[in-house]
């Protein structure tokens, strides 16, 4: 490849690494039709309903158990969590939920405190997430074996120990959360994180501590989720961290034999591998590094916090630079794969634009008072980013089931419609939510009628949504949310 001198890999005169960046990619037109035609066939669901309709499908709401163990369930408790979760993950706040939809801040607030929990929320999504991977068309996305994660940053307001001034995104303080996403679209794992700590530490947690049934091998992060230490303990715990690096070209490369060698044996790449690895290093310590990496497979150790101190030691810990040493290898084999093969550069891409996606989709759903988050302490925020996941994830889930009875409704009619075409398709760009005051927060591109609108029936909760009424949170079949 770098001996024919042209292509998006090369060197130029001075001997240095050029790395074009990816062209566009090429969507066959027969994708972009269809992708318009079963956007318009998708039924109008107020967002209340959705939570409603996938309770019914997946019994997410029996995940929230009283705190204080086995308590009797009365029968508005589904409706008052229901409300809990949207004032979360809106940012309503349980005061304007209280005006929106009767039911009394007080309610909400028992409600909230002896059922909404990190882990009550945790089973929830999890259910979610087992049912959106279950449906048939899910399995177009992807395999399930490949995620990626970033932050996203979100304002303050009032002082919290994770808020943290930085001019760059914050005109006074903020924070970040740290999501893991999946290839078919669904978020396995939040994380509130100071803004001003490295991402890299936390690349980790998430994949380790994953309940769910997706089989993941393979991790895709930007730049500010790679180390040398992540390098070598993803391949010590078996999977591939496949990250995008910003300015490859600059990046060290080793090489595992001396200079004159390497560049006998690669007369052009050669020269690019500027340093010797110190391969008895690894090999004397290679003992210690297995058993550090069964400790975090095991749960013996949080990965934040080996990641973190490992990443901090210097030349004199000798664990430490073995392992940087290995994830040094890694790294540069990772580097020749990804600069020779257009194919794996493409696929991270693709990958990292569907956490981008979402990232966009959270952004929408979590914009009452202008998406600032006032909760100040870490079980709180930790509790609403999750509420925000939960969301995230339903409205995926219910996305993906009407497309797939779209596109069934679409064969039964006598057309052709292969899962090969519908891989280009996005859960998430169907999704609008209204921001405007007195506007529902809806699901849909439309709610006028047309001809090819898919035919679902009647509505398929437990009690019809237009029947909620006010103390429901919902007025006539819409969620009507006061600003």
């Amino acid at each position: 490849m770098l001996a024919r001198g042209e292509g998006p890999v090369r060197l130029d005169e001075g001997g240095d690494l050029v790395i074009s960046p990816l062209t566009a990619e090429d969507v066959p037109a027969e994708a972009i039709a269809l992708k318009a035609e079963l956007t318009e066939m998708l039924p109008f669901a107020p967002i209340v309903s959705l939570l409603i309709e996938l309770d019914k499908r997946t019994g997410y709401l029996d995940c929230f158990t009283h705190a204080g163990g086995k308590q009797s369930r009365t029968p508005e408790l589904k409706r008052n969590l229901i409300a809990v979760l949207l004032a979360a993950s809106t940012n309503l706040g349980l005061t304007r939920m209280a005006e929106a939809c009767g039911i009394s801040y007080d309610i909400l607030s028992w409600t909230e405190e002896w059922y909404v929990r990190e882990e009550t929320l945790r089973a929830a999504n999890l259910a979610i997430i087992d049912y959106h991977q279950r449906l048939p068309l899910t399995s177009a996305f992807g395999g399930g074996t490949l995620s990626s994660s970033d932050g996203q940053r979100f304002p303050t307001r009032g002082k919290s120990i994770t808020a943290r001034a930085l001019s760059r995104y914050f005109a006074e303080e903020g924070l970040s959360t740290y999501t893991h996403v999946s290839d078919q679209h669904a978020t396995y794992g939040t994380k509130v994180i100071v803004a001003t700590k490295r991402e890299a530490h936390y690349v980790l947690d998430e994949i380790l501590g994953n309940a769910t049934d997706l089989p993941i091998t393979e991790h895709a992060t930007d730049t500010h989720g790679v180390t040398l230490v992540n390098f070598g303990l993803f391949d010590l715990l078996g999977m591939q961290l496949s990250p995008r690096i910003r300015d490859l070209g600059r990046i060290t490369l080793y090489r595992p034999v001396p200079r004159a060698e390497a560049e006998a044996r690669f007369p052009h790449a050669g020269p690019l591998m500027t340093r010797k690895l110190n391969l008895d290093l690894i090999a004397e310590h290679y003992d210690d590094l297995l058993r550090l990496a069964g400790s975090l497979k095991f749960g013996h150790a949080t990965a934040s916090l080996l990641v973190g101190k490992l990443s901090a030691s210097g030349r004199q810990n000798a664990l430490a630079a073995a392992l940087k040493e290995y994830g040094a290898m890694r790294r540069t084999i990772y580097a020749a794969r990804y600069l020779s093969d257009p194919a794996y550069r493409r696929k991270i891409a693709r990958q990292l634009n569907k956490g981008e996606s979402l990232r966009a989709l959270r952004r929408d759903l979590f914009d009452a008072h202008k998406g600032m988050i006032r909760a100040r302490q870490l079980e709180a925020q930790t509790g609403q980013a999750w509420c925000l996941t939960l969301a995230t994830n339903a409205v995926i889930a219910w996305t993906t089931e009407y497309y797939g009875l779209a596109i069934e409704q679409m064969r039964r009619a006598g057309r052709i419609c292969s899962m090969t075409m519908c891989s280009p398709i996005s859960a998430r760009r169907t999704v609008r939510t209204s921001t405007s005051s007195a506007r529902s927060r809806s699901i849909s591109r439309a709610n006028s009628p047309r001809s090819g609108r898919l035919d679902i029936g009647p509505c398929a909760c437990a009690t019809p949504c237009s029947d909620w009424g006010p103390t429901g949170g919902v007025s006539g079949g819409r969620a009507v949310v006061r600003r």
